[in-house]
């Protein structure tokens, strides 16, 4: 049987959302946008109305309003935005129990055992599921239908409205191929530019192209974007976990980022941030039942912007926040003089190699595990006060060093990134 996926993309999600909370915003130019003050001011999400001014997403506040004087700017609220996803995706579980999501505002659907026999079926669903959206949840998502993922994304990226887009095996060489190549998944700035410099311009192009040609310039990359191209994937649609908030069942990496809302000149301020980062992911990990044994931290400077990774490897396996934070200051201060001459913007941390808590451990004969196991115990203490009275309740000195990052809850405000297409 042939199979059948949806992809179902809800339209300027956080804009559509604040419009839905406060109709008083329908029909105006709004963006959410980030705290200027705390040099976050970027813009998120538009509106159709802004979109119209020449709006774009990721652009600066002050070059937005430029482009469209009354412009309307809503703070960004993510518990909002969390509970719109998961009331989405709870229609989405009404038609199938293969719902995969891509993000917060974008779902993969296999409906193949409910739709794929019968002739029109699986239009009827998508709009179905479009009209459920916009009746129940006030917002508007457009839908993609194929035999595959790509060409089901690429059918929801079509469309502007809150329509239904069909791409099948009979009509994707017109609908698909004499699009531009930077329309395919995983083809950015990057690749569109090696593609081009080999007169690539096109789906079609990409679709055509010779495989030594694209292993040379892409790598191994360059054959699955061909794939990718040809409509040849066969991904499946996951079935993810409801009673774990649709995460993946094997987690790779647990993270957390902030741009600081000044520029870290000092040991003192970058003690502060990092702890409060890995404050974040140290908890995170506990609650998942995960201990680490890789720590990374990413950089970004503030005068050029340039960014970087650096990573370590745990002595033991930890979730404990005082090893973890000890091994990202370290990394940090191994590579950044942390003065004024060179101020950093952002820092981020991320633990990897993570492995199940009840798996068991090499003890080191030189080391203090009795000291470690009380950290830890220590830890989860705290993760008990924190759950019951906030997670500002209890805090370290050194994150108190730095007023202007004293007030902030980095955990309860961590923003939700897109997952990556091969699980990642």
């Amino acid at each position: 049987m042939e199979r059948v996926v949806l992809h179902s993309d809800c339209n300027c999600f956080y804009a559509s959302v604040e419009m839905h909370r406060n109709p008083h915003l329908r029909g105006k130019a709004v963006v959410v946008g980030g705290n200027e003050e705390a040099r976050h001011g970027i813009v998120l999400a538009k509106s159709p109305h802004a979109k119209a001014a020449g709006v774009k997403t990721g652009e600066a506040l002050w070059e937005a309003r430029q482009k469209c004087p009354g412009l309307v700017v809503v703070p960004p609220d993510y518990t909002a935005y969390l509970r719109y996803s998961r009331l989405a995706r709870m229609i989405y579980y009404d038609y199938t129990d293969r719902v995969e999501p891509f993000g917060l505002d974008e779902c993969w659907l296999d409906i193949t055992g409910s739709a794929g026999s019968f002739v029109g079926a699986a239009r009827l669903v998508a709009e179905e599921i479009s009209e459920r959206v916009k009746a129940e949840l006030g917002i508007t998502v457009s839908v993609g239908v194929s035999w595959n993922k790509i060409f089901a994304k690429l059918g929801s990226d079509i469309d502007d409205g809150d329509g239904v887009v069909e791409i099948t095996r009979d009509n994707y060489r017109e609908a698909v191929w004499p699009l531009a190549a930077k329309e395919l998944i995983y083809v950015g700035p990057a690749t569109t530019r090696k593609l081009a410099s080999s007169h690539i311009f096109t789906i079609g192009d990409l679709a055509n192209a010779s495989d030594y040609l694209l292993a040379r310039r892409l790598g191994k990359m360059g054959g699955v974007l061909k794939c990718f191209a040809r409509g040849e994937d066969a991904t499946p649609v996951r079935r993810m976990d409801r009673d774990r908030a649709d995460v993946w069942r094997e987690m790779k990496s647990v993270g957390n980022g902030l741009t600081a809302p000044h520029d870290i000149v000092c040991e003192k301020d970058a003690k502060a941030l990092v702890y409060l980062l890995c404050e974040s992911v140290s908890q995170r990990l506990r609650e998942c039942r995960m201990r680490a044994k890789t720590v990374c931290i990413g950089v970004r400077e503030a005068k050029t912007l340039f960014g970087y990774t650096r990573q370590m490897q745990l002595r033991v396996p930890s979730c404990a926040t005082g090893e973890i934070a000890t091994a990202a200051m370290a990394l940090l201060k191994k590579n950044e003089p942390l003065d004024s001459v060179h101020p950093i913007r952002a820092l981020h941390v991320r633990a990897s190699g993570l492995v199940p808590m009840d798996a068991p451990l090499q003890l080191d004969l030189f080391g203090n595990e009795e000291r470690r196991a009380a950290a830890e115990r220590l830890d989860f203490c705290i993760d008990d006060l924190r759950r019951r009275f906030g997670n500002t309740c209890v805090r370290r000195l050194g994150e108190l060093a730095d007023p202007s990052l004293a007030h902030l809850d980095i955990k309860a405000d961590n923003t939700i990134h897109p997952v990556g297409y091969f699980g990642g």
